[in-house]
């Protein structure tokens, strides 16, 4: 008894000093007006110009807390200016229409300039025209050319000349003349085998049998077209139940999953209107192609087009004849253990007589010049690091522009920096110096571009330079002020190695703006896991999905990216994950948050959570059962926790496809040889015996991006091991949550980590 009464003190003492720490949900709230729908989302973020009359002159608007307003720019010259004042429309129009209008927020449209640049229509409750010299504007009415006159419906596909009209109509291809280009009007029937789901339709499941879109295009000559017709009449159904109709309904989708023998067949397809003939080009090479059009010919002589096998390590770049449907293969690439269909990209230039081909053939995406015939010429960009997508090229001075990753030293590999090539040789040069995350826009001459760069901690320079990188002047600044003023403290930037000890992982770090560095804090891990893209903020974001609201809670909240994540880092990293889908960003988390641990005092470690959507509701469970003492609490989101039902292309991409040979007999008694497939990726089914820690499984009930069944086998896994864990289903959501759905379900996050990870079980009713 008296040891007892000794021990009570102690005790006593000790559960005071580690009372329980309240979420902060009042700051948590108060950063809602931090995102895209908040006050703070109205405020320009970002310039898009719009060209005056094919000139670099150009004219942008841009709103802050004083307004909306209209600038010029004439690079030329280096003059930036108000287009005009906003009070000048404002009441000229109010003279008009007797309305008042907000002058700090006009909004207007169509806005076109005469040669001379004297005047300006423009559309505002009606049309007017505004005379820069005068002041003054006057109301005018809107003129229709001849071949505009008439109701214009989106199933009309016009010719480039305007003469004829195609659509599609009980699945097949129909045209008829364009009566306002003096063309007979009579309905031509062009193809006869189009049915239900075997269609030049662009809804393959349409049969109302009226006028309808269709996917294909136009050659520029206005006689031939071309379409890749999609044959999925063996493709089997999916299903999902939208329980919020007045009675439930069934809503039925076909879709491909991993290793499945019946698929999409993909056609090329060329007709010809005046021959009034349609063809399907005879491009067929591997079992279950994929087949995308790259170009069509100036003169609609011949169409370039590119096929992959299904086993993604295989790619032909082709062109065919149009009149002969001759097919010739003018480069062939095998890239292991896959070819990177985000990043691949093949640009035909000239009609054909220049083909910039990119390729990951030394371990690094980069661009090679290939001549029309398919042999090479030379080598454009080279080394360790990633040539990536195009921003513009200049055909007449032969350069391209593009963004680079990793070349420069100090500078984030991430980064996106623009780089100029001459397409004829070898070489780069750099033309944005600033180490930031560049976003480029280019005016029609390529003399100019806008360049908005700026960091997760810096907010955005918006900056008019030329073709050369000098900068000419700066165009705007971002209205930040209230952002401060609600104490929004920016996330901060870290490198910390990867479990091999060796790779750099790079990663943002939000933090609760009461921050005290003296306090311990628990530790959020927000994944994404790729592998085509890692979601980790390079540039100034307001909206960060849930991490800076989320951390006001008493959190510290990170984002890293891992190996196996993103191909801006080369192959070697790109291609980590691959054949091990489901685990390749485990060890990178956990040594991640260890690391910071280690480095930073006010985390601590024993109360550690991870959270995702889709692929990082995947990564999230599979993180919580697969380090069961590590992390305390997940919530997983529209989590893709089996790929065997998930995306085909993702699965057998990402994890692979095993192709092998099997011999059958057909009915003639002969042997064939035929190609078979599997795919079969570790699901979190597999995991679910090891949870010990609190789960929060989520889905929408119609989500058919990543089906709802995912979800429902991973709770049944769960059952079945006697495990306890949370479920939410969102009625009437699909793979993106809306509206209060959404608002629901970031309350839910909320208060999973702060039950879990703080002890706080404070629930607060709200109305949204």
């Amino acid at each position: 008894m008296k040891r007892v009464c000794m021990l009570l003190p102690l005790l006593l003492l000790f559960a005071g000093g580690n009372a329980q720490q309240k979420a902060n949900y009042k700051l948590a709230e108060k950063f809602q007006a931090v995102s895209f729908g908040g006050l703070l989302g109205k405020y320009s973020m970002s310039i898009f110009p719009r060209q005056i009359n094919n000139t670099d002159k150009f004219w942008f608007e841009f709103v802050t807390e004083e307004g909306r307003n209209f600038y010029f720019v004439d690079p030329v010259k280096g003059e930036k200016r108000l287009l005009f004042n906003n009070s000048d429309i404002a009441q000229g129009v109010s003279q008009i229409t007797r309305k008042a209008y907000n002058e700090k927020d006009l909004r207007i449209s169509g806005m076109k300039f005469s040669k001379d640049l004297t005047k300006m229509t423009f559309s505002m409750d009606g049309k007017y025209e505004f005379d820069f010299e005068t002041k003054k504007v006057r109301a005018i009415e809107e003129k229709k050319d001849a071949e505009e006159e008439g109701d214009i419906y989106s199933w009309m596909n016009f010719s480039p000349d305007r003469k004829y009209i195609l659509y599609a109509k009980n699945h097949n291809l129909y045209m008829r003349g364009n009566k306002y280009k003096g063309m007979d009007t009579t309905e031509i029937q062009l193809t006869t085998d189009g049915e239900k789901y075997y269609s030049f339709a662009r809804d393959a499941e349409d049969d109302k049998g009226g006028e309808a879109e269709t996917d294909a295009r136009w050659f520029k000559d206005s006689r031939h077209i071309y379409l890749v017709r999609e044959d999925t009449r063996k493709l089997k159904d999916m299903f999902v139940v939208n329980s919020l109709t007045k009675r439930p309904m069934l809503e039925k989708y076909r879709y491909e999953m991993p290793g499945e023998k019946d698929l999409c067949q993909y056609e090329l397809w060329i007709i010809d209107v005046e021959k009034k003939t349609a063809n399907r080009v005879p491009a067929d090479k591997w079992t279950d192609q994929y087949i995308q059009v790259l170009y069509p010919g100036e003169k609609g002589d011949k169409l370039f087009f590119q096929r992959f096998k299904r086993t993604w390590d295989e790619v032909d770049i082709c062109v065919v004849n149009t009149e002969t449907l001759d097919v010739k293969e003018l480069i062939h690439e095998v890239d292991k253990p896959f070819r990177d269909y985000h990043m691949q990209n093949t640009v035909i230039l000239n009609d054909g007589k220049d083909i910039l081909f990119r390729s990951e053939r030394t371990g690094w995406g980069h661009y090679y010049h290939y001549d029309g015939e398919g042999r090479l010429k030379n080598v454009i960009t080279s080394g360790a690091w990633v040539a990536g997508h195009m921003a513009a090229i200049d055909t007449v001075g032969r350069a391209i522009y593009f963004y680079g990753y990793g070349r420069e030293k100090d500078i984030d590999p991430y980064y996106y920096m623009l780089y100029k090539a001459n397409i004829d040789k070898e070489g780069v040069t750099l033309l944005t110096t600033e180490n930031a995350q560049h976003s480029i826009s280019f005016l029609t001459s390529r003399r100019y571009f806008i360049d908005t760069y700026s960091r997760v901690d810096t907010e955005p320079k918006f900056v008019l330079k030329n073709n050369q990188g000098k900068m000419i002047m700066e165009l705007a600044k971002p209205d930040t002020r209230r952002l401060k003023e609600l104490g929004w403290c920016a996330p901060e930037r870290f490198t910390v190695k990867a479990a091999d000890g060796l790779t750099d992982l790079y990663g943002i770090m939000w933090k609760p703006a009461d921050f005290d560095p003296n306090k311990k804090y628990p530790i959020i891990s927000s994944v994404y896991p790729g592998p085509f893209f890692e979601y980790v903020n390079t540039s100034f974001h307001l909206n960060d999905g849930y991490n800076t609201r989320l951390a006001q809670l008493g959190f510290i909240v990170i984002a890293v990216g891992h190996r196996g994540g993103s191909p801006l880092r080369g192959k070697f990293y790109h291609r980590y994950g691959y054949g091990h889908l489901r685990d390749y960003p485990l060890a990178d988390d956990k040594y991640v948050i260890e690391q910071l641990a280690d480095r930073c005092s006010y985390i601590d470690i024993t109360k550690v959570g991870i959270f995702g959507h889709s692929g990082g509701g995947f990564m999230s469970t599979a993180a919580i059962c697969t380090y069961p003492d590590f992390y305390t609490a997940a919530v997983s989101s529209a989590g893709n926790h089996d790929n065997n039902i998930f995306n085909r292309g993702w699965s057998e991409i990402y994890h692979g496809v095993r192709e092998s040979l099997k011999t059958v007999k057909g009915r003639d008694g002969q042997d064939s040889t035929i190609y078979m497939y599997a795919c079969k990726v570790p699901t979190n089914m597999e995991l679910a015996e090891h949870l010990k820690g609190h789960l929060l499984l989520v889905s929408g009930d119609i989500d058919k991006t990543v089906h709802p069944a995912s979800t429902l086998r991973m709770a049944d896994a769960l059952i079945k091991a006697g495990k306890n864990f949370e479920m939410l289903i969102l009625p009437g959501n699909g793979h993106g949550f809306r509206g209060k759905a959404e608002k629901y379900f970031e309350r839910r996050l909320w208060y999973h980590f702060a039950k879990y990870l703080l002890g706080d079980e404070t629930v607060i009713e709200d109305e949204y």
